[in-house]
């Protein structure tokens, strides 16, 4: 038996070709490579990124006690990159003029100083020098002064004004003056009183109050102006030729 197991093996060996055993050192060798330079590169890029990490710190230590902003640090592959807006699409040709316009709207408008206007130069004479010696006029004589004749205006400057005259040429107003010089009391309310009686002024100013309210009765569709527009107290001023305590009181007669 064992030598019918040792003529297998020996068949089974004689059936694989020279060399083979060779080239799957050279297989298992080369892989084992590869797997050594993936390993040196993983190692070598995790020391150069931790280098690069402690640079930047070191960076931004420096700039912060420096005082001044530290840059940002340049993407890494494979990192995420923050992507920035795109600017604002410029603004259309009308949008600028409006723009424009509301800016020179807001701007202060300059003023210009008015000029100075200077009063114009006296070209009247200068007056004679008086003389250096006074005592030499003295024996001089003095002419007498023409006498002078009043102008026009000189007169009607001393003349009283319109409305003075006016004034002074109205007619003193007394008891017997008719009833319409009251204010407020017209023709057709003096033809009714003129029916009851009562033509002038004293007439009203003599009445009592029983009596003002009785002829005030009588005035029927008048009724109520005597009170309303004060008739008796206008005619008890005028009665006593008061005239400047009535126009004081009821303005002007």
């Amino acid at each position: 038996m064992n030598e019918t197991s040792a003529t297998a093996s020996a068949s089974g060996t004689s059936l694989l070709p020279d060399g083979t055993g060779v080239i799957t050192t050279i297989h298992l060798v080369l892989i084992l490579l590869i797997a050594l330079a993936a390993v040196a590169v993983i190692v070598i890029g995790a020391r150069r990124k931790r280098a690069r990490r402690q640079a930047e710190m070191q960076v931004e230590r420096n700039a912060e006690q420096a005082g001044i902003e530290p840059a940002a640090p340049a993407p890494v592959a494979g990192e995420e990159v923050s992507v920035t807006p795109p600017p604002p699409p410029p603004p259309s040709p009308v949008v600028e003029q409006v723009q424009k316009q509301s800016q020179l709207s807001a701007q202060p408008v300059a003023t210009e100083p008015m000029p100075v206007v200077t009063p114009p130069a006296d070209r009247r004479p200068a007056a004679d020098p008086l003389p250096a010696d006074p005592t030499s006029l003295s024996d001089e004589p003095i002419p007498a002064a023409a006498p002078l004749d009043a102008s026009p205006a000189t007169l009607a400057g001393d003349l009283p004004g319109p409305d003075i005259i006016k004034r002074d040429a109205a007619p003193p107003v007394s008891a017997d003056a008719p009833v319409t010089t009251l204010k407020g009391l017209g023709p057709k309310v003096a033809a009714r009183l003129a029916e009851l009686g009562v033509t002038t002024v004293g007439h009203i100013a003599a009445l009592t109050d029983a009596q003002a309210e009785a002829l005030d009765a009588e005035l029927g569709a008048f009724r109520g102006r005597m009170s309303r527009d004060r008739w008796i107290e206008q005619a008890r001023f005028l009665s006593a030729g008061d005239r400047a305590g009535f126009e004081a009181a009821f303005g002007r007669l």
